[in-house]
């Protein structure tokens, strides 16, 4: 990712190596997300909390992993990490992914949408708290 970032054209150049390899890695991620979300709502007929519950939950430990190993390459103690991990997921599940996405579903927004709104202000958050909490001992 930092000769990737080295390439880059007006001055964004100057962003750390972490912030390209946690938006590859999250937008991957995030279609895993919507990809499930599409199937435990539209085919699997599953209330929308429900089915926003559990793509998330599959989503938020496949990126810890990825993002863990191939971007942070963190190597502190897991357990003290997954506790922070846990505490910033709870958070934004609560404000991100239920108050605004379903939020945003229930105001009449097409679920995709709201996933998508929500989805960029998590972005924004999630990288925040994973270089200066989670992971802050061995950010790039």
């Amino acid at each position: 990712m930092a000769a990737v970032v080295r390439r880059l054209p007006w001055g964004l150049s100057r962003l750390p190596a972490s912030l390209l390899g946690f938006v590859v890695i999250n937008g991957f991620t995030f279609g895993v997300d919507l990809a499930l979300l599409t199937g435990l709502r539209s085919w699997a007929r599953l209330p929308l909390w429900l089915a926003i519950t559990l793509a998330y939950a599959a989503a938020f430990g496949l990126s810890y992993v990825l993002n863990r190993t191939l971007n942070f390459r963190s190597h502190g103690e897991v357990g003290p990490q997954v506790a922070k991990y846990v505490g910033v997921i709870v958070v934004n599940y609560l404000v991100w992914i239920l108050g605004v996405g379903a939020g945003l579903g229930a105001l009449g927004v097409e679920y995709h949408l709201s996933r998508v709104i929500a989805g960029a202000c998590e972005g924004v958050y999630m990288y925040c708290a994973f270089r200066w909490f989670v992971f802050r001992s061995s950010s790039s």
